[in-house]
């Protein structure tokens, strides 16, 4: 009998996915990440201390650039995240050119989602997605020395880390967790684009993000009408920080967010404006997945 193979072509097929582990979602887990976090945190002023041709704003345009094309693939969450850990770390210790800033960023999405990712992203595609403006061999030379500069030691803790800990020990509603989780990683994305939260550690970044995603959706802790307050107090005790420093952090998420809305609507606006002739129109948004529906 002849055996029939069957190709499924396309670029991101289908992939079981395994279960959240609940049993990690202990104290001794989270007190474990917490110790660790500081240990892969950036140098604050690399940019002027160690780079000499790259600037804020040019890190924020890769860093656009890779969060689009993570989605694009539809990457796990944790991948962006973890490849601008890579980058950050990377221009902390090596001065670069900003020839090299995009080359720098698909190598960090490419040891990111080896680590991540059951099928992770190839060499072949991420150069496509620099329009072939670097080869496969470069990618890998870059990988290279990525690793070296990073010492091999890849298992960055990042602020999607802790999310899971912190939405296991709020008293929401059961049905409001999955899209509390969605959006708490909508706003860990965005902060992942933004040069104010290089320094800012890991645990500050998901606690502000947990407060500001449960802010924006309105919710109502169970049995819980003074909700905000305790959260912050709540989450400010779990990550060993003060509270004024946790609602700082949250206004500044808060803040960056009306920034990129804003930016995202005159980006439509003009693309609209060019293309009304012709009535193609084209969804550009420059922030993350979903991030305009925070406050459904």
């Amino acid at each position: 009998m002849e055996a029939q193979l069957l190709c499924c072509e396309g670029d991101r097929p289908a992939i079981r996915r395994a279960y959240r582990d609940t049993n990690l979602l202990t104290d001794r887990v989270l007190q474990a990440l917490l110790r660790a976090e500081d240990k892969y945190l950036p140098a604050p002023n690399y940019f002027k201390c160690v780079q000499k041709e790259i600037s804020p704003y040019m890190r924020r345009i890769v860093a656009t650039w890779m969060l689009e094309v993570c989605e694009e693939q539809k990457c796990e969450e944790d991948v962006f995240p973890l490849a601008m850990n890579y980058l950050d770390r990377f221009l902390s210790v090596e001065r670069t050119k900003k020839a090299h800033l995009q080359l720098l960023g698909a190598a960090c999405m490419f040891l990111a989602s080896k680590l991540k990712e059951t099928i992770p992203l190839t060499a072949e595609k991420l150069c496509i997605y620099t329009d072939n403006s670097i080869s496969p061999a470069q990618l890998l030379q870059m990988e290279l020395m990525v690793l070296n500069k990073l010492k091999w030691d890849l298992a960055s803790v990042t602020p999607l880390d802790f999310i899971d800990h912190f939405l296991s020990q709020l008293a929401v509603r059961r049905e409001n967790r999955p899209i509390l989780r969605k959006h708490a990683q909508t706003f860990v994305a965005l902060c992942a684009t933004d040069v104010k939260f290089i320094a800012s550690p890991p645990s500050m970044v998901a606690a502000g993000s947990m407060v500001a995603a449960v802010e924006g959706l309105q919710m109502r802790m169970v049995g819980n009408s003074s909700m905000y307050e305790k959260l912050t107090e709540q989450l400010a005790q779990t990550i060993r920080s003060d509270p004024d420093c946790l609602r700082a952090c949250q206004e500044q998420i808060e803040s960056l967010l009306e920034t990129s809305l804003r930016q995202a609507q005159q980006q439509q606006h003009s693309v609209a404006m060019e293309t009304k002739s012709s009535g193609e129109g084209q969804d550009l948004s420059a922030t993350p997945t979903d991030v305009r529906d925070v406050n459904i």
